[in-house]
């Protein structure tokens, strides 16, 4: 139970006309309930407002936007959620997000059900669940070059086209295999489902303490995606005598790797909180996330259903 004034981050992306509506509904109905907006940018402000002059703040990004608010409420897909957890995470926020883009496989509901959304939201009657992170460092020799973290990869890429990636893997300080290849996935068991799943990495239930590592076109014969231990320490190290290449989290942080330079990858120290509305398990969202045919092949042809 809260005993001080209600506040929710509101994190939209506005470039869609049904992002726009659904942003000035949402900002209306958190108003008359007397829960106070926050937003991030003046022209999400400027939308918002239009509903009834709904009174909102706008909040500077590099300055713990989401410190003291009770929930941070996403409008948009995956990537608009990554964003936002970019800004709850120092501050322990549960964030939820409501799917306006395609699969959307982090945010918990789809665009039919944003009305009985909020409606939760402003009962308070969500439940929270922590998801397992990663943290990534850099390094050159012994000097930290750079410190990041994500909650669905870290990737190492080849920086261009014509080039490939003669990457090194090791797992707990020993070698375990070296190829070239389009790139590495280090990934959560929540990133199972995103980039890695893409690369043909394995579906990772949400409360498995895990780490994958997923090569990405890679020259070897020994190739296949690894699940280490949450303890684990993941290396992904760049060939001295190789080409650049470029390190990515969750798709919204880069930083360019020298030739030499080394990725190193653990279980990250701060989770990401993610607020739930339906009971049910993982299960459910993966077959309904991915449509997936759950009748056996002769049920299905038997009764005439395409599916």
């Amino acid at each position: 139970m809260s005993f001080g004034p209600r506040e929710v981050l509101l994190v939209v992306h506005p470039d869609r006309e049904s992002t726009q509506d659904a942003a000035r509904a949402v900002a209306a109905r958190l108003a008359g309930a007397g829960i106070g907006l926050r937003v991030v940018d003046d022209e999400v402000r400027q939308l918002v407002g239009r509903a009834g002059d709904t009174p909102c703040v706008v909040v500077d990004p590099d300055h713990r936007p989401a410190h003291g608010a009770e929930l941070v409420l996403v409008l948009g897909g995956d990537g608009t959620l990554l964003r936002a957890a970019e800004l709850a995470r120092p501050a322990g926020v549960p964030v939820l997000g409501v799917n306006l883009g395609r699969v959307g496989f982090l945010t918990e509901a789809d665009s039919h059900a944003l009305a009985d959304t909020v409606e939760r939201v402003v009962r308070g009657a969500y439940r929270i669940e922590e998801r397992m992170t990663i943290d990534v460092t850099v390094t050159r020799g012994d000097e930290v070059v750079a410190a990041t973290w994500a909650l669905n990869e870290a990737s190492v890429e080849k920086s261009t086209r014509e080039r490939i990636l003669d990457a090194l893997i090791e797992v707990d300080g020993r070698p375990v295999s070296a190829f070239g290849c389009d790139g590495v996935l280090c990934s959560t068991p929540t990133g199972s489902t995103a980039y890695a799943f893409s690369a043909g990495g394995p579906v990772v239930w949400p409360d498995v303490e895990a780490l994958l590592v997923v090569p990405s076109n890679a020259h070897a014969m020994f190739s296949r995606p690894l699940v280490v231990s949450r303890e684990s320490v993941i290396t992904v190290g760049v060939d001295p005598d190789g080409s650049p290449a470029v390190l990515t989290c969750d798709g919204l942080r880069h930083i360019e790797l020298d030739a030499g330079m080394q990725v190193r990858v653990v279980a990250g120290s701060v989770p990401v909180r993610l607020a739930h509305l339906w009971d049910g398990p993982f299960t459910d969202r993966l077959v309904h996330k991915f449509s997936l045919p759950v009748k056996s092949w002769r049920e299905r042809h038997d009764r005439g259903d395409p599916s």
